[in-house]
């Protein structure tokens, strides 16, 4: 069954203005040049079962572009994982891989993992 009243960001659900339309807001992002991303790589387990998994924070940009570099990762590794948050996340322990793949596309300004 489809929904009747879609919502906005507000949670705005009805009006009596006839002529009422909702604003999409765009939010447009600038994904900052690979050289200039304040990247950090970590390894963590919280709220994830004991799993280990590799981040990727601090990237600055669009969702799409965030997307695009996690599956660049996920291939790079061999390894399934996710983007949420503005964080990446790959499942396993692939830190110095990681680290390898961001070094060789030139995101110069990453923290190496230690």
């Amino acid at each position: 069954m489809a929904k009747k009243n879609k919502t906005d960001s507000n949670g705005l659900v009805y009006s009596t203005d006839p002529d009422f339309r909702f604003e999409e807001k765009e939010e447009s992002v600038q994904t900052l040049p690979p050289a200039q991303q304040p990247l950090t790589i970590r390894r963590e387990t919280k709220h994830r079962a004991g799993k280990i998994v590799t981040l990727v924070l601090g990237f600055v940009g669009s969702p799409a572009d965030a997307e695009l570099l996690g599956r660049q990762l996920r291939n790079a590794c061999g390894s399934g994982g996710s983007v949420k948050e503005g964080e990446i996340i790959v499942q396993g322990d692939h830190r110095e891989k990681v680290w390898q793949y961001l070094q060789k596309n030139g995101y110069s300004r990453t923290r190496k993992p230690g």
